[in-house]
């Protein structure tokens, strides 16, 4: 059956498939979208967020509602809905250990396949707290066998028969093996069940960052997380990567998770939506053939004239290169209107990766790198590539090293600079000032006082991410993603991003980070490799007098 369905007077038009067993909740997902999308055809609609999805999501143990995921992936038959007890955690354990018993038996794939499914199903089930039990059962008491890799190891060092030796050694790369790594073979060639597994990581990520390092918990769990991880990095390698470009016209559910999973600049409505697909934008995302209809790794592009210094610089651009469209009558009226000679510069202002399950696994550089290759190859005239990122946590870097200040430890402004802030501020304690200012974006509404902080915030900003290191690379987790990708630290922006989560993050401070395709290579090698940041004349300047200033108060 094909419907057609106008949004905001855009026919948008949806191949919905014959009747099946996920018509229902297909169907009712649709009809939301129609809803909210067609409606009164009013552009302020709240984007509509399935509930049950969300908190899943968030936290990833509530259990499933009206049998919506754990029927559909593991399961034909009904399970009695009412909340898990430590009884159906130890029942879970129980069916664990005769899952696993399998391993070296000869019983038949189909049995071991549906033993493998009611696990998935009844962990699925689980509470939070439940999960977290299993968990660790899994990771101290399924693993490998120490014992029995020390024997190992002590006869192959004294065995000299070459045969032998190879035997040995075959034995002891099973030993070392743990029992659970066998288990997730078997769960990844189920149906959707390699997205059981990165919600599993997902899980077992928030239970290793609830668990203290001395418990004896904690060194099975993150030899657990390196096991799947690694299983995990294998089947989502980039060969087996599908890049998807995402427009107006792609499948609602595809649209309404776009929405919901960015991180970066929240989507405030279906207009908003709607123009981030649109003409001089371009959104791509990678899926994987075993989570067709989840986006993986996000990231939304612009296309410009020149580099944009700020969010509202991208919107204008749009703009000031659009094409009057009642020059083009023979277009329809949903056509793409764009002028090719243009494009000049493509910015990356937002990328965001979709699965925690996924963290570490790279999939984000991979994904700029093929954005790249597209538009070069749609846009021969783009010659410009850069990011627009925001600084996460630069405000509260700032916050502590105000309170730092205050405590006596004053080395992220100048003398000249404290008396004029002293002066504005009528007061000799300008540091609780300050970061009650910082605190409420208070500053952004005294006009007197923005260009008193405009110089000492980009010298404290270019610091945070030139000269802040963790382990030799950028504090930064924005910055030390790009530089690893190749990219220049090029361009600090002034009141880039006023919006409230601007001024949260960065108090409206944003960067570019450019790529010159022809350096990329050279400066991830000198980054990762000898931790040398490739930074512009403006950062080395603005980072030199923060160094500057650091070395001059250290003497006083």
């Amino acid at each position: 059956m094909r419907r057609l369905v106008k949004l905001n007077g855009v026919v948008h038009s949806n191949l919905i498939k014959g009747l099946s067993a996920n018509y229902s909740k297909g169907y009712l997902a649709h009809s939301r979208f129609l809803r909210m999308a067609s409606g009164d055809n009013n552009d302020n609609h709240k984007l509509f967020v399935p509930q049950n999805r969300r908190e899943r999501r968030i936290s990833g143990s509530e259990q499933y509602e009206d049998g919506e995921e754990l029927d559909e992936l593991f399961s034909s038959q009904d399970v009695a809905r009412k909340p898990s007890t430590f009884d159906d955690e130890q029942k879970l354990e129980v069916l664990l250990k005769e899952v696993l018993a399998y391993r070296d038996s000869n019983v038949s794939s189909w049995i071991v396949e549906n033993k493998v499914k009611n696990l998935c199903a009844v962990y699925r089930y689980l509470l939070k707290p439940h999960r977290e039990g299993f968990l660790k059962v899994l990771a101290c008491e399924h693993s490998v066998d120490h014992k029995l890799i020390c024997n190992a190891a002590k006869s192959l060092q004294e065995e000299c028969d070459k045969n032998l030796i190879i035997k040995g050694e075959e034995r002891l790369k099973n030993l070392l093996t743990p029992q659970y790594a066998w288990l997730f073979l078997h769960i990844g060639r189920l149906e959707k069940g390699v997205k059981f597994l990165v919600d599993l990581r997902t899980d077992l990520l928030n239970v290793l960052s609830d668990t203290d390092v001395k418990d004896p918990a904690s060194l099975p769990l993150q030899q657990l997380n390196i096991t799947l991880k690694e299983m995990l990095s294998l089947w989502f390698s980039v060969g087996f990567l599908n890049l998807e470009r995402i427009t107006w016209k792609s499948p609602c559910d595809m649209l309404q998770k776009i929405s919901e999973y960015e991180a970066v600049h929240p989507v405030r409505n279906w207009t908003d939506l709607k123009r981030r697909v649109g003409p001089y934008r371009r959104c791509f995302v990678y899926t994987h053939s075993s989570m067709p209809d989840e986006p993986l790794v996000v990231l939304h592009t612009a296309l410009s004239d020149e580099i944009s210094s700020s969010v509202k610089g991208i919107v204008s651009a749009a703009s000031r290169m659009s094409i009057d469209a009642n020059a083009f009558p023979a277009l329809t009226a949903d056509a793409e209107i764009e002028d090719p000679s243009n494009v000049k510069a493509a910015i990356f202002y937002s990328i965001s990766s979709t699965q925690r399950g996924l963290q570490g696994i790279e999939l984000g550089n991979y994904l700029i790198k093929r954005v790249v290759q597209e538009l070069q190859a749609e846009f021969p005239l783009v010659t410009k590539f850069s990011s627009l990122s925001p600084i996460p946590t630069f405000r509260l870097w700032l916050m502590e090293k105000l309170k730092l200040s205050e405590r006596g430890s004053s080395d992220i402004f100048s003398e000249k600079e404290i008396q004029d802030f002293q002066t504005y501020l009528e007061t000799d304690n300008i540091w609780s000032e300050l970061r009650n200012l910082f605190k409420t974006n208070g500053w952004i509404t005294e006009t007197n006082l923005i260009p008193l902080l405009e110089g000492p915030l980009m010298r404290l900003c270019a610091r945070y991410l030139y000269l802040e290191k963790r382990r030799g690379y950028a504090l930064d987790s924005v910055a030390n993603f790009h530089l690893k990708n190749g990219a220049v630290m090029w361009r600090l922006n002034w009141q880039a991003n006023l919006t409230p989560r601007g001024l949260d993050n960065s108090c409206g401070i944003m960067v570019n980070y450019r790529y010159f395709l022809d350096k990329t290579e050279q400066n991830s090698h000198n980054y990762l490799e000898k931790q040398q940041i490739s930074a512009s004349e403006q950062v080395l300047a603005l980072a030199s007098a923060a160094s500057d200033l650091i070395k001059h108060t250290s003497k006083i």
